[in-house]
């Protein structure tokens, strides 16, 4: 038995083959197709309907009505004095808390004291200063000693708080 044509026919589409490239045109190496049974098979591969027409912009929103109630005035009033109330106390708490305990910290007698070897800012606020905050003992070396950046040098010597 000699088999000379296998390719399935369909009835209700036409059998059109695909153009091959002309043979005046180069192709590029590589983008070539297999001359196997896909370059055989019929055109279109896809069914020939027409797209969806879509209206609007495609972004879904309620078609219900919707009745707007105004907001009157004393409404608008309230809600702006809540407003107030909250900011003010807001900021009574942020004023009352923080800024005046953290001053009373740091220490208030001041010494001239030495940079050793390998020393940084934060170790040496740490030194002289165990038990107040170590950034804000720093910040205050930096504003005595107007210190641009936080480099020491060994034996360098500063003024720093102690206690």
């Amino acid at each position: 038995m000699t088999i000379i044509d296998d390719r399935q026919v369909f009835s209700s589409a036409p059998v059109r083959m695909m153009r091959r490239p002309a043979a005046g045109k180069p192709v590029a190496p590589g983008r070539r197709r297999p001359a196997d049974v896909r370059a055989n098979r019929p055109y279109p591969a896809r069914p020939a309907i027409a797209p969806r027409p879509y209206r609007g912009t495609g972004v879904a929103f309620s078609r219900a009505p919707h009745a707007r109630r105004p907001v009157s005035t004393a409404v608008t009033i309230a809600l702006a004095g809540v407003a107030a109330l909250i900011t003010l106390w807001l900021g009574l708490v942020g004023h009352l808390s923080g800024t005046p305990a953290a001053a009373e910290q740091l220490p208030d007698q001041l010494a001239v004291v030495q940079v050793q070897a390998g020393e940084t800012l934060q170790q040496l606020a740490g030194r002289v200063a165990p038990d107040a905050p170590a950034g804000q003992v720093m910040q205050r070396i930096r504003d005595l000693n107007k210190l641009d950046s936080a480099s020491l040098d060994a034996g360098q010597t500063l003024i720093a708080p102690i206690g």
